[in-house]
């Protein structure tokens, strides 16, 4: 595991539960890759391989649109990549606070 990712992705809606709507489909759809993944209230944490996980922060935005019902989107991106070795994992960096 080379690489985290922390994705939070803003649908541009005016109504709560359609942005709840929306980031769900967004949250299911990283989740769908079986990646170990932090869902946190601003925004989810993957961990994996750089090139998949940048290949699924594509694919959140296109799913976001996909889910209908707002045509922007904003999403903000944190990215940690060590080319060689192995990054901090989301176990060693909450495990402790939960």
């Amino acid at each position: 595991m080379n690489a985290s990712v922390a994705i939070q992705v803003l649908p541009n809606v005016t109504e709560d539960e359609e942005v709840i709507r929306i980031v769900d489909e967004v949250i299911a759809y990283i989740k769908s890759f079986g990646l170990s993944t932090y869902v946190g209230p601003f925004e989810t944490t993957i961990e994996g391989d750089y090139d998949q996980l940048m290949e699924i922060v594509a694919g959140c935005q296109k799913v976001a649109i996909a889910a209908g019902g707002c045509d922007q989107i904003s999403t903000y991106v944190k990215i940690v990549y060590k080319p060689e070795g192995e990054v901090l994992t989301i176990e060693k960096k909450v495990s402790k606070h939960h």
